[in-house]
This record gives C-alpha cells, structure tokens and sequence, in this order.
C-alpha cells in the first residue's frame, strides 16, 4: 500500500484513512464530479454570437423545432428535454436575466406559457407542470445568456429507475413529432 492516499482509496473501501489527514469530520456525504471542472472554468457559456436561441429563430419553424412564434418571444422544443413536450419559452432579444426583460416579453412569456400548458395537457394529458427559469451560469442555466423559461409536462407515471440505473431517459415521442403535434394542436383556438 502506497503512502498516497486520495479520493480512489477512499471509495474503495477504506474511510479509516481519514483519521490520518487534516480535517475536521461533519455530517454531508461527497460526491466526487470532477468531470464538472469543465462548466466552472470554461466561464459563462455561450455568447451571443453563437446563442442557438437567437440562431433558432432564424431557421424554419420545423429545422429550429419551433412551436409557435409570438411578437416578442417563441415557444420551441427543448433538445435535452426531462419529458416529452418539454418546451422553453424565449424571448427574440438577446437578453439574459428575468429582471432585464421589458414588461412587454414578460407579459407575453406569461401568455405563451399558458398557451403551452393547455396545448401540452390536450395532446398529451399531463397530469402537473414544473415550470420555471435558471438564471445565470451558477444557477444551472445551459445557456445562460439567454433568458428561456422551461415548461415541463409531468405524470404520475413518468419516472422509472432508467435514469436513476442506466443514465437513460426513456422519450415515448420523438423531438420532430412532438413539434408538429404541439404546433398542430396549438392552431385549434379553443387552446388559446
């Protein structure tokens, strides 16, 4: 046995080692991801030149899986999404924060993400909606220079062990076909 003792050692089974290294012992478990170094030293993410949702809007509704466009914002397929129908709604402008929006693309973020919860619940029966905005690249936001706000369709039923065992989220529709339901289902005007 090596002198050397690190993080491999210790998740191999032997924690007795710790009472050999400087610290003080306290009640919250580690879990090792240096694989995330990545997201901390590559900075903030992408910049407005290279924004896919200021480029989205600039392709056809089906290239850029765009739901419905508004004055001020769009409603478009989210291309990692948690569930099926998960949708983000953005404003057209380069903006990052919530309290940098002007009132006019709140106003019709707000409207398009009701719009969104009546046309997903109609195709799809949703049962619930998680719906809500990271701001920020420490705050979980994968673009965070753009301002987006999620709607996710939830189901008594939409969580297995899939992604808890394998890493796997099981998606029953395909990016494409949700896109043409939604935005199908979306002209009906009794969603509206």
């Amino acid at each position: 046995m090596s002198n050397h003792y690190g993080p491999d050692e210790f998740a191999q089974g032997e924690p007795e080692l710790a009472g050999k290294f400087a610290g003080v012992p306290d009640e919250f478990q580690r879990l090792w991801t240096p694989h995330r170094i990545a997201y901390i030293t590559d900075g903030p993410g992408v910049h407005e030149d290279n924004c896919p949702f200021c480029a989205m809007p600039q392709l056809s509704d089906e290239q850029g899986l765009i739901v419905r466009r508004g004055e001020l914002a769009y409603v478009v397929m989210n291309l990692y999404p948690y569930n099926s129908g998960h949708v983000l709604i953005c404003p057209y402008r380069h903006v990052a924060l919530y309290d940098e929006a002007t009132a006019e693309e709140i106003a019709e973020i707000g409207s398009l993400t009701q719009q969104a919860m009546r046309v997903i619940r109609h195709i799809s029966g949703s049962q619930g909606f998680n719906i809500g905005m990271n701001q920020g690249a420490v705050a979980g936001a994968g673009v965070a220079g753009h301002l987006h706000q999620h709607v996710v369709p939830r189901w008594a039923t939409d969580a297995n062990f899939m992604p808890i065992i394998a890493k796997t989220k099981a998606m029953p529709r395909l990016l494409g076909d949700m896109r043409n339901a939604l935005a199908a289902a979306w002209d009906n005007s009794a969603h509206n």
